[in-house]
C-alpha cells in the first residue's frame, strides 16, 4: 500500500454533530436505562474498542505526515539471499570446498641417483566435499634426500583420454625438476589413464581438472610418505594446462606459493573453443552436442566468459611467469601477451618470458626451465 499524506478537515469535510442540548438529554436515558437492566459493563462488547484512551486523546485529529520512524524495531534484520551461481563456472569452482589427500605410493617406474620416480593415486572430488570422491593417477618424482622439499604440481597438456598412458605429456619437466631438488608431481586428470571417470568432464568444460591440481596439492601437504614443505608448493600447466593453472590460481587465491605458464592457452575460453574445437566439427553438430547446457560463444557469451579465469585475476595472489615461443602455431602469441597485460592490469606479479622456439619447446627447452627454476627458487626461498 501506498502512503499518502492525510490532509486537515475543512468546513466541508467536518460531519455535522448534533446540538449539544439533545446530547445531554441521550446521556441521562441511556444511564437511566442501564441502570434498569443491571447487566455487568466491565467488560465491552467485541465490536466496540475499550476506552482507554482519555477524551483529549479520542478527539485528536489525525497528524498531517507520517512518522518518521516505526514505533517498533523488527526482531531480526532482513538477510539478503545470494545470488545462485551456475554450477558450471568459475565462480562455483571458487565456492566449492576442494579436498584432496590420501597420496598413495605406488610401483618404482625409475630410480637415479637424483630421484625415485613412483607411480601413485590420490583423492579428490567430483566438486567439492559432498560429492562424489574421485581417485586420481599420476607420478610423482621424489629427490633423493631427506627434506622437506619444495614441490611442483603439473598440469599436462591436451592429450585424446582415450590415447593417454599414465605420466604422459611433462616427462620431462618432471625429471629437471627433481634433479633441481623439487619434489614433482604429474596429474593425470580425471578421465586419464587410471583416474576414475567423471561423467560431466565435457560439460564441465575441465574445471574439474583444475580440482585434480588443487587435490595433489591436499595430498601432498599431507603425505607421511613424502617429506613437503607445505609453504613451497607451486603450480606448473603446459598448453591446456596452463589454463588449469590460471583456474586453479583463481579458484583459490594463496593456496599455491606461485604458478607456472608454458605455451599457455587463452585465458577466454571462447577464444579456445574458437582455436581448437570449431575447425573439428560442423556448426550444427557443435550446437547439438551442447544442447541442452549451452550456447555455443556467440549465442551464449556470458557462460563462456563464466567458465574463463581472466574478469578472475584480481582475485590471484600468487606470482606467475609466462614462458612462450614466438613461432607457436597451436596457441598464438598473442594470448599470452593479452594475459599477461591482463594480470598485471588486475594487480597480479606476472612475468612473461620469451624464446625462440614452437609450441612443444625443443632447442629452448634447457633455457626455460632453467629459467623457470630459478623463478621458483626465488619465489619459494628455503
Amino acid at each position: 500500500m501506498c502512503d499518502q499524506p492525510s490532509r486537515t478537515l475543512d468546513a466541508m469535510d467536518a460531519p455535522r454533530l448534533p446540538a449539544p442540548g439533545l446530547v445531554t438529554a441521550l446521556v441521562v436515558l441511556l444511564a437511566l436505562l442501564a441502570g434498569c437492566t443491571g447487566e455487568s459493563r466491565s467488560a465491552p462488547s467485541p465490536d466496540v474498542p475499550s476506552p482507554t484512551a482519555s477524551s483529549d486523546e479520542s478527539t485528536e485529529e489525525p497528524t498531517s505526515g507520517a512518522t518518521e520512524a516505526p514505533t517498533e524495531e523488527p526482531s531480526t534484520e532482513p538477510t539478503e539471499e545470494p545470488e545462485p551461481v551456475d554450477p558450471i563456472s568459475m565462480a562455483a569452482l571458487a565456492q566449492a570446498d576442494l579436498t584432496g589427500g590420501d597420496l598413495r605410493l605406488g610401483a618404482v617406474r625409475e630410480r637415479t641417483s637424483a630421484y625415485t620416480s613412483y607411480d601413485v593415486t590420490f583423492a579428490s572430488t567430483t566438486a567439492g566435499r559432498g560429492t562424489r570422491p574421485l581417485r586420481i593417477s599420476g607420478v610423482l618424482n621424489v629427490p633423493t634426500g631427506r627434506g622437506p622439499f619444495p614441490a611442483v604440481v603439473l598440469a599436462h597438456g591436451y592429450i585424446d583420454p582415450a590415447v593417454y598412458v599414465r605420466g604422459q605429456g611433462m616427462t620431462r619437466e618432471r625429471g629437471f625438476l627433481a634433479q633441481r631438488g623439487y619434489v614433482a608431481l604429474h596429474v593425470d586428470y580425471r578421465n586419464h589413464a587410471e583416474s576414475a571417470d567423471d561423467p560431466r568432464v565435457d560439460t564441465a568444460v575441465r574445471l574439474g581438472y583444475a580440482a585434480d591440481t588443487i587435490a595433489a596439492l591436499h595430498a601432498l601437504r599431507r603425505s607421511r610418505d613424502v617429506r613437503v614443505d607445505p609453504d613451497r608448493i607451486a603450480l606448473f600447466g603446459r598448453s591446456m594446462g596452463g589454463g588449469v593453472m590460471m583456474k586453479a590460481l583463481a579458484a583459490e587465491p594463496g593456496l599455491f606459493a606461485a604458478g607456472v605458464g608454458w605455451a599457455s592457452v587463452s585465458s577466454l575460453e571462447a577464444e579456445n573453443f574458437a582455436q581448437f574445437q570449431r575447425p573439428d566439427a560442423p556448426l550444427a553438430q557443435l550446437k547439438a552436442e551442447f544442447r541442452g547446457r549451452h550456447g555455443l560463444p556467440a549465442e551464449d557469451p556470458g557462460f563462456w566468459r563464466g567458465i574463463s579465469p581472466r574478469p578472475l585475476f584480481g582475485e590471484i595472489t600468487e606470482p606467475v611467469l609466462m614462458v612462450h615461443g614466438r613461432f607457436d602455431d597451436t596457441c598464438p602469441p598473442a594470448w599470452a601477451r593479452a594475459t599477461q597485460r591482463a594480470m598485471t592490469r588486475a594487480g597480479v606479479d606476472a612475468t612473461l618470458e620469451w624464446y625462440d622456439d614452437g609450441h612443444a619447446f625443443g632447442p629452448a627447452f634447457v633455457a626455460a626451465m632453467d629459467r623457470t627454476v630459478r623463478f621458483l627458487d626465488a619465489r619459494m626461498p628455503a
